[in-house]
């Protein structure tokens, strides 16, 4: 560098040019300030006379990247530790915030590297203490962001350390500073109470809340669990949280503050909401620390003040909603307030659901405390009225009523925006309703019935036109599919507490007959012609979704005959009286959906969802076998009774509509079913077979063949027995010339060669040793033999190909689906492979050699950055190593380094099935090592020989550091044993 000058309009151009060569440029030009040790005392340099923010910047994130990415000597360290707490002390009031934002973060992650190295580190609250002694704002502001960055620094792990070294490293502090800093916060904030300066008064409250959301156990809080919704404090902390003042002043700040400040405070609150029980003295201080609670809560809702800004709004709800996770109804009815605060809490619930566009995302919390209420009703004791037989039914009522108003208000700019498409957010608000329906289930149903009545027959009168107003439709279908989804999650929690069984059947059978209704009038008359408009599918959805939960508690194998009472009462109203007749039902809907919906692949998946559940039941499959229209489908799955099966965006529901029918023909222990299920797929092998070369290229064979691959992928799917795979092994296997002619014939094409690699990959997989063949049975040396000609047909075309812009898609995927293919195949343990070589037989070779080659020519990189190929490529290498070691000895010597080097990749990625999988490999290697070359008087053997010559050309090949960690016993004997005797392994080639 040429002068301080040029450096600073390098550092210029660095962070605000907007011609990104021009910042390359500099980047580069720069980048040995990070990388290289020998410029820290430079970037000492620029911290003194540079006059510039930028080169400022640039010099203190170097010295943060030198300290995180190098082994600094000590002394080097402590010299930049005192040297940065000098510098903020001198400079700190006149440089750029995001400059002293860089220096502090300097300073405190070298105070977490060198925690146990030095006790002068652990003086940074000391130092701390010193700027917040000064006279100005300015220092002040400079120890509470050190403060700060230092809680942050130490609760967040860092890349490169071991998580056991930061927890080591986060529990200390927590033991020796964490509660100084939480006590400077809190005496902070009643200094700053009355002061102007929100910028102080906003690092104070953020101090405090780091502090409270610091992970004390080592585990991190799930905010919106129960299950971790505790906030473990150190019993150490105890006074200070009894004393009542440290609540109440995140209470005052919020009265004083605005926004974003005042959040702040309430997310402190939300945290001292949560502090576990146990760390209060005595049931008489958690009480009082309830009431003061409860306390400034009702103030907050009878004033309403800050509510209106969405955030405050938002945390606020989370601080009700906080109360059903640490407090028992039992502890608030006894609270001097109790009545006036779950009044005004009912009342602000009842508000946020008319506000559903506004708080939807809030309301969540809300029904999650008054879910959490009622649950506890029949476990309180004493007299204090609860009141929630009250408030209740009300909120239910609210509930229900703001849903058919957000369908009443139309749709959202953003369609993809619309609450009944948001999965997610749907499931959010209907979980905890069922048990507010249920509390007072007589009313808050007969409320129910009495809303959708009207709707439905307004439903039913539209259904008998031949036209009628679409968007008057698209209201009354929105309103009926809340209504459907509602009575879904009720049906879904069969009973509660409180009431007869026998009476909520009654109620369960009166609400869900209305849904049922609802599926013959949606599928007649004018509604038969809108399968293609969103709100038909939106209705529908949610019929499967009632149809999913109503089949769990009355349908399904654990309810077949405990629901007398709701089919008495079905009976009454729609004829159902038994289980089979509801299943009859539900699978001609399910008919109806295949047939019609061809342009939604959401509604076919949800439809085929809900088939398979009802198939892969033992009691309901055994049911379904019974009714004619199954037959009829198991008869009759082509695409002129089932459209879907044409449309190329529903390909992939293909393989699901095909392992439910599987499941259905392997249900009976008998060969009945099989061979008339599969005349259907039997003609299309034909009509493909003796279709001509010259015509093997068109579009009609193409998707033909997609087609055909996907529906028998999921037929394999469905065989778990031996007997089943033995069925259709022999049914397929005189067609397998058609496999090996598709894959030659379209190599380059991945819609044809995925799904077709895949039905090999599962063909082949030995899942619940169903691939058993008698021992005088050559099928499995058949099958392996399929496998080769399709692997060598495919690798030879693949390979031969140029690259494309997206080759993950056109290549890699292709090749680590034969790469699981060929690893099920070498690891299915039904082949003899000794057999080949001794007749001469070069399918496994072949097998070997192609598959050896497809993961040459994919540089290392790719395959680690494709999670997916990694997988696929280190289970086959584990496979190798493990039976077929001969084979990569005998390998090229810069092939064998190649495949050796690369398990280190392996033994390093965070993936313990991957690191597993290339512990194994080398484990493998180790001990063919050590048998047949430490312990031999000589090596032999080819492989041998080979090994050893490959080990003598490049010592350093094995690599040293995983082998502890990841390796085996027999792994770690042969390290101590060779390097002991031979010193062969030190590293990295």
């Amino acid at each position: 560098m040429e002068s301080l000058a040029q450096l600073e309009v390098l550092c210029e151009r660095l962070y605000n040019s907007q011609d990104s060569a021009e910042r390359m440029h500099a980047e580069n030009t720069l980048k040995c300030f990070s990388t290289n040790i020998d410029y820290i005392s430079q970037c000492q340099f620029i911290l003194d006379n540079a006059l510039t923010p930028y080169a400022l910047m640039l010099a203190s994130s170097s010295l943060l990247k030198q300290v995180t990415e190098h082994s600094l000597s000590l002394q080097l360290r402590l010299d930049i530790r005192n040297y940065i707490v000098n510098y903020l002390a001198n400079r700190g009031p006149e440089l750029q915030s995001f400059v002293i934002g860089s220096l502090v973060q300097l300073l405190c992650r070298l105070t977490k590297f060198g925690w146990f190295d030095d006790d002068i580190f652990r003086d940074v609250v000391k130092e701390s203490i010193k700027f917040l002694s000064q006279a100005t704002s300015d220092h002040y502001a400079i120890g509470l962001r050190i403060l700060n960055q230092l809680v942050s620094e130490m609760n967040q792990p860092n890349p490169g350390v071991p998580s056991s070294h930061h927890r080591k490293v986060a529990c200390s502090f927590r033991d020796q500073s964490l509660f100084q800093i939480f006590q400077i916060s809190l005496t902070s904030l009643h200094q700053l109470k009355n002061d102007a300066m929100s910028r102080l008064q906003e690092l104070a409250l953020s101090l405090s809340l780091k502090c409270l959301s610091f992970d004390f156990v080592g585990t991190t809080i799930d905010e919106s669990s129960e299950e971790f919704g505790t906030v473990q404090i150190p019993s150490s902390w105890k006074p200070l949280l009894e004393d009542l003042s440290t609540l109440e002043i995140f209470f005052d700040y919020y009265a004083l503050t605005k926004p974003p400040i005042s959040k702040e405070s309430l997310e402190c609150l939300v945290r001292l909401a949560s502090v576990r029980r146990s760390l209060f003295t005595n049931d008489a201080t958690r009480t009082k620390f309830l009431d003061h609670l409860i306390s400034g809560t009702k103030e907050i809702l009878r004033t309403g003040q800050g509510l209106a800004d969405h955030d405050n709004y938002h945390e606020f709800c989370r601080l009700l909603g906080r109360f059903r996770v640490n407090y028992q109804l039992s502890d608030l009815v006894i609270m001097d307030g109790y009545s006036d605060w779950i009044r005004l809490v009912a009342e602000f619930t009842s508000k946020s659901l008319l506000s559903w566009q506004w708080a939807s995302s809030s309301v969540y919390y809300l029904l999650g405390l008054w879910s959490r209420l009622v649950s506890s009703v029949p476990y309180l004791k004493g007299d204090a009225p609860s009141l929630l037989d009250e408030f209740v039914p009300k909120i239910t009522e609210g509930f229900i009523t703001s849903r058919l108003d957000s369908a009443q208000a139309g749709l959202p700019d953003d369609i993809s925006e619309h609450p009944l498409d948001n999965v997610d957010l749907l499931q959010d608000q209907l979980d905890c309703f069922p048990n507010l329906c249920r509390f007072r289930y007589e009313s808050s149903s007969m409320f129910l019935i009495n809303v959708m009545e009207p709707i439905l027959q307004i439903y039913v009168e539209k259904a008998q036109l031949q036209t009628g107003d679409t968007s008057e439709l698209s209201v009354v279908e929105a309103k009926l599919a809340w209504i459907v989804h509602i009575i879904a999650v009720i049906v879904k929690i069969k009973q509660c507490a409180g009431s007869s069984v026998e009476s909520q059947e009654v109620i369960d059978a009166e609400l869900s007959a209305r849904a049922l209704r609802l599926v013959n009038v949606a599928d007649s008359g004018l509604h038969s012609q809108r399968y293609g408009e969103i709100s038909k599918q939106r209705l529908d959805r949610a019929i499967l979704t009632f149809f999913q939960h109503f089949r769990k508690n009355y349908v399904g194998d654990h309810a077949m005959y405990s629901s007398k009472q709701l089919y008495a009462r079905l009976s009454d109203l729609l004829g159902l009286h038994d289980h089979l007749l509801l299943l009859d039902f539900i699978v001609r809907k399910i008919a109806t959906n295949l047939k019609c919906y061809i342009e939604s692949e959401e509604v076919i998946d949800h439809t085929l969802s809900l088939f398979l559940e009802l198939a892969s039941g033992y009691m309901t499959g055994k049911l379904l076998l019974k009714l004619d229209s199954v037959k009829f489908i198991l008869l009759h799955h082509h695409k002129e009774h089932f459209p879907f099966l044409e449309e190329y965006r529903c390909s992939r529901s293909r393989t699901t509509f095909y392992y439910t029918i599987g499941w259905l023909i392997f249900m009976e222990d008998s060969t009945i079913l099989f061979k008339p299920s599969m005349d259907a797929l039997l003609k299309v092998f034909m009509t493909l077979e003796s279709t001509p070369v010259t015509m093997f290229r068109t579009d009609s064979v193409k998707y033909a063949l997609i087609g055909l691959m996907r529906d028998l992928r999921g037929i394999a799917m469905a065989t778990n027995s031996r007997r089943t795979y033995g069925l259709l092994f022999d049914w397929i296997y005189p067609h397998m010339p058609l496999l090996l002619r598709g894959i030659s014939h379209w190599a380059d094409t991945p819609e044809v060669t995925t799904p077709l690699l895949k039905l090999m990959a599962e063909f082949v997989l030995n899942k619940s040793q169903r691939l058993t063949f008698d021992t005088s049975s050559p099928k499995g040396i058949l099958l392996f033999r399929e496998v080769s000609k399709l692997l060598v047909a495919y690798g030879t075309k693949i390979l031969t190909l140029p690259n494309v812009a997206d080759i993950y898609s056109f290549k890699y995927k292709g090749i680590w689906i034969s790469l699981t293919m060929l690893s099920r195949a070498l690891a299915g343990n039904y082949v003899n492979f000794g057999v080949f070589e001794l007749y001469g037989d070069r399918a496994l070779a072949d097998a070997l050699d192609i598959a050896v080659k497809m993961t040459l020519a994919i540089p290392l990189a790719d395959i680690l950055a494709y999670r997916k190929l990694t997988r696929a490529y280190f289970a086959f290498l584990e496979v190798l190593f493990n039976s077929h070691n001969v084979f990569v000895l005998n390998l090229e010597a810069n092939t064998f380094i190649h495949i050796v080097g690369s398990l280190e990749s392996g033994l390093k990625a965070l993936d313990t099935g991957i690191s597993s999988q290339c512990a194994s490999a080398v484990d493998n290697l180790a001990a063919f090592y050590f048998n047949n070359i430490t312990m031999g008087e000589a090596p032999t053997s080819t492989a041998a020989i080979n090994l050893a010559r490959n080990l003598a050309e490049c010592p350093r090949l094995l690599p040293e550091l995983p082998f502890f960690r990841y390796s085996k016993l027999s792994l770690r004997l042969f390290y101590i044993r060779t390097v002991a005797t031979n010193g062969v392994l030190a590293g990295q080639c």
